[in-house]
C-alpha cells in the first residue's frame, strides 16, 4: 500500500522527521526496511536520513499485511456497509452477531463477514482492524480500519484528544423524572462471574450521560453517550439506577414478545479522520425490533 504527501516545508528536513510528524511509527519504519517497503521522494528511492525539500512529493510503500489464513471468510451472511473509503469501513452490525471471533463462534462473526467483503472488492489488505466493538446482542455502528497505518493514525488522533463519540438509543424500564442525567459510578466484574459486571467501589471509573427522548407508559426512550468505554457500561449503569433495559435478560430486564434481546442500538458515531483532517459523522436508523416496541408503546 502506498501513501503520499506534498511537503509543506520551508526548508529541507530529514525524511524520518517528516514522516514521523505524519504518524509513521518506529515499527512502521522497521517494517518498511525489513519487509519489502520503500520510501520515494519524487521518483527517487531514499533512506530515512536523506532529505525531503519544499513542495516535494514523498511516498511510502508499506508491505502488505500477512493474511491470517485461520480467519475464514463468511460469504453467506449480509454485511450492511454505512461508509467506506480506502482507509476506513463503517458497518451497521445486526443484533446476535459477535464482533470478533472467539471460542463460541469462529466462522460467522462480523470480522469474518468483513474479510469476505474485502475479498469481494479485491482489497490489497485482508486484515481488518477493529476500532470499536459492540456486544453480541447490541446492534449498530462499528468502525474498522482497513489497514494498520489507518489504525495507527486513528490511535494517534485519539491520544491527541480527538475522541470517538458514540451515541446509543435504548429503551429503559420506568419513568425518568429528569430529562437529562449523568451516572458516574465505577464498574467491575461480578465476583465469580466471567461475563456480568456491576457497580462496585473497586471498579474502574465509568461515566454515562443520557437524555430522555420519549416517555411511554412503562418504559422510556433514551439517547445515551458513553464518556468511558467499559464492558456492558450502559446496561450496568441503568440497572444500578433502577432502570434495566427492555429485554435484557442478563441484567434483569423484563422479557418482551416484541424483542428478543436488550433494546440497545449504537445509532451515531463521530470520529476524527486523520486522512481527511476532519470529523466524520454517521447515523444508523433503529432496527425493526426496537422500532416495533416504540410503535407498540409498550413492551
Amino acid at each position: 500500500m502506498e501513501f503520499s504527501w506534498i511537503s509543506d516545508l520551508d526548508e529541507p528536513q530529514k525524511v524520518r522527521l517528516f514522516l514521523k510528524s505524519r504518524g509513521v511509527s518506529h515499527r512502521m519504519f522497521s517494517q518498511i526496511k525489513h519487509f519489502g517497503g520503500k520510501i520515494v521522494v519524487e521518483k527517487n528511492e531514499v533512506f530515512t536520513n536523506d532529505y525531503v525539500g519544499p513542495n516535494q512529493k514523498i511516498t511510502i510503500f508499506m508491505p502488505t499485511e500477512k493474511e491470517n489464513v485461520q480467519l475464514t471468510a463468511d460469504f453467506d451472511d449480509p454485511l450492511k456497509v454505512v461508509y467506506e473509503d480506502n482507509n476506513f469501513l463503517l458497518v451497521d452490525k445486526a443484533a446476535f452477531v459477535t464482533t470478533v471471533p472467539g471460542h463460541a463462534d469462529r466462522k460467522s462473526t462480523l470480522v469474518n463477514m468483513i474479510k469476505a467483503h474485502l475479498i469481494n472488492e479485491k482489497a490489497e489488505s485482508l486484515v481488518p482492524h477493529v476500532v470499536t466493538r459492540l456486544d453480541r446482542d447490541t446492534s449498530g455502528l462499528v468502525l474498522l480500519a482497513k489497514h494498520k497505518f489507518a489504525h495507527a493514525l486513528l490511535n494517534d488522533a485519539l491520544m491527541a484528544h480527538h475522541d470517538i463519540e458514540k451515541f446509543y438509543t435504548t429503551l429503559a424500564i420506568g419513568e425518568f423524572k429528569e430529562d437529562h442525567g449523568i451516572i458516574d459510578e465505577p464498574i467491575g466484574r461480578v465476583e465469580g462471574d466471567f461475563i456480568r459486571r456491576q457497580v462496585r467501589p473497586d471498579g474502574k471509573r465509568s461515566v454515562t450521560e443520557y437524555w430522555v427522548e420519549k416517555r411511554f407508559e412503562n418504559f422510556t426512550q433514551l439517547r445515551v453517550q458513553l464518556r468511558t468505554g467499559r464492558t456492558h457500561q450502559i446496561r450496568v449503569h441503568l440497572i444500578w439506577a433502577g432502570h434495566p433495559l427492555v429485554g435484557d435478560a442478563l441484567y434483569g430486564g423484563p422479557a418482551s414478545k416484541l424483542i428478543s434481546r436488550q433494546a440497545l442500538h449504537a445509532s451515531d458515531l463521530t470520529f476524527f479522520d486523520p486522512f481527511a483532517n476532519k470529523n466524520q459523522h454517521f447515523h444508523a436508523d433503529l432496527p425493526e425490533d426496537i422500532q416495533r416496541v416504540i410503535d407498540a408503546r409498550h413492551y
